[in-house]
């Protein structure tokens, strides 16, 4: 019989980092990470060419700035960015989020860029 999964508190890790834009991955789930980051100011424009990239606002208010306009984003409000589509995430608050992204996805998809992370740290 397998072991009872670990609980996971977000705010727990949230409290764990304070810089922007340097997600941490903290769990897994059928070949994606589970990511939380916090935010503000500007990202770069960006694109994942192969996988959808899902965004839950945990607190604050995310913007996203596609090709034909800015969406607006609250607490408890998800979106799933579809493979392909330029983005670029903002904040003009710190602004928490969970996301989902393939395993070893690049933070910034198929546009590299000085925001690039290369290796997530796992909290």
């Amino acid at each position: 019989m397998p072991d009872t999964p670990a609980t996971l508190n977000i705010a727990d890790k949230l409290a764990l980092f304070a810089d922007h834009w340097n997600p941490r991955i903290i769990g897994h789930y059928n070949g994606n990470e589970i990511r939380v980051a916090k935010v503000q100011g500007e990202f770069s424009w960006h694109a994942h060419a192969d996988t959808d990239e899902l965004f839950l606002v945990i607190a604050g208010e995310l913007g996203i700035e596609f090709r034909d306009g800015v969406r607006r984003y609250g607490p408890g409000e998800l979106v799933v960015v579809p493979k392909g589509t330029e983005h670029r995430p903002f904040a003009e608050a710190e602004c928490h989020l969970l996301l989902m992204d393939r395993e070893g996805e690049p933070n910034t998809g198929t546009n590299p860029s000085a925001m690039t992370r290369a290796k997530l740290e796992v909290i």
